[in-house]
């Protein structure tokens, strides 16, 4: 099963900038991750300022560009793994997350971890049941 982690925060980054520290850790688990067959992609996403909303609405497509105004978090960086669990994914996020502690415990953050679909998860006649 493959699984995203997003790593989500206060793009503004009241709390500092992450040490070098960081991400000098955050390139040893990935290292690891990439070597045992786990890690399938990783990076960190620029500010919201250098991206863009598409958004749907009313039957209508909308284009805003960044930064984002009302977005209170945004998510700063992903990785995605292949693990046979939802537990193993969830176990990797924990380390990754401990860095933060370690190395920036001023940081205020959330890693969220989704599985994503595969064919055979999504069942198209299941809408509106």
């Amino acid at each position: 099963m493959r699984f995203l982690a997003m790593v989500k925060m206060d793009e503004n980054m009241p709390f500092g900038q992450p040490p070098p520290e960081l991400f000098a850790a955050i390139g040893e688990l990935g290292e690891q991750a990439t070597k045992d067959g786990t890690l399938l992609d990783q990076g960190g996403l620029l500010p919201s300022a250098a991206g863009a909303l598409v958004r749907v609405s009313g039957g209508k497509v909308t284009v805003i560009d960044g930064p984002f105004a009302e977005a209170k978090e945004l998510i700063g960086g992903y990785a995605m793994y292949q693990y046979r669990t939802k537990e193993e994914a969830v176990e990797q996020a924990r380390r990754f997350m401990e860095l933060h502690a370690e190395y920036w415990p001023a940081v205020e953050a959330v890693c969220e971890v989704r599985q994503i679909m595969e064919p055979g998860d999504f069942d198209p006649t299941s809408l509106g049941q």
